[in-house]
């Protein structure tokens, strides 16, 4: 691709250089050739993989693809083929551009493109933009999830958000104006610490017991079993109670002097037990 490609400028990042293309995403596509998001062109290129050759060009100013309205995008990040061969886009918008872009959206927005490689069009299929306009002069991200949700990192805006298939905004969050963020993503995540749980007792009567059981990080507690004994090591099971929130509160009635607790996930499965201890009256 050539320079007269390009709609940057040589002083427009105020560094030395001429940062004329500007790669940002390389994806494989389902062929193993490699889709390649420019800022700089304000092009997405395919690119043979073995050859080097340019395939195509969709959007900038030599798309090989036909614009339809509302496709159309500026320094746009993560060009991302999809199972269903449509294209995801960031947007970034016109926030760092001053000249005349045909279509062009101020606001960034996360999109999805059907192309048609035999007519050679491009069409919207869908789009997402943020109630409050979010406008990211760099970075920005949109990862369609297994369910259809999207979820957008909106770059330097600094805000992360998910919308359903149709467009309403499900979640959103807002970072700190010192932070910084390239990228967000949403996955299945779980998490068991190292240490064990932590549990305080205190003694309510001669029969009775009260319990705080928590144990930080842990994802995957379902409930809580109380287990008291006449020694450390000889603890039996007075029952569960469900987890209920970061701190667990519960009570028991033994006069045993150990108590403890124990972590187990829904289907049964101990995650672990906290220390014995004797409870404070």
């Amino acid at each position: 691709m050539g320079l007269d490609e390009t709609y940057a400028t040589v002083s427009q990042d105020g560094s030395p250089g001429f940062d004329y293309f500007h790669v940002n995403s390389i994806e494989v596509d389902h062929d193993s050739n490699l889709i390649v998001s420019a800022r700089e062109t304000f092009a997405v290129y395919k690119i043979g993989r073995s050859t080097g050759e340019i395939l195509w060009r969709l959007g900038g100013k030599k798309s090989d693809f036909e614009m339809r309205p509302g496709t159309r995008f500026a320094f746009q990040h993560d060009a991302r083929r999809q199972r269903d061969g449509t294209i995801s886009i960031f947007d970034n918008g016109t926030t760092l551009f001053h000249g005349k872009v045909p279509e062009a959206v101020e606001e960034s927005r996360a999109i999805v493109l059907e192309l048609d490689e035999e007519q050679m069009s491009a069409s919207l299929v869908r789009e997402y933009t943020h109630p409050d306009e979010q406008h990211a002069n760099a970075a920005g991200n949109v990862q369609v999830l297994p369910n259809g949700d999207a979820f957008v990192g909106w770059g330097r805006a600094l805000a992360i958000s998910e919308f359903g298939k149709d467009g309403e905004l499900l979640f959103d969050a807002k970072l700190p104006p010192q932070n910084r963020s390239y990228r967000a993503f949403r996955f299945p995540w779980s998490a068991q610490p190292s240490d064990r749980p932590a549990a305080v007792a205190e003694r309510t009567s001669e029969e009775e017991v009260r319990f705080y059981a928590s144990w930080n990080g842990a994802t995957e507690v379902a409930t809580w079993e109380v287990l008291a004994g006449s020694s450390p090591g000889q603890l039996e099971s007075l029952g569960s109670v469900p987890r209920d929130g970061f701190e667990t509160a519960l009570s028991a009635r033994t006069a045993e002097p150990y108590v403890a607790v124990r972590a187990k996930h829904s289907s049964g499965r101990i995650l672990s037990t906290s220390k014995s201890i004797e409870p404070g009256s």
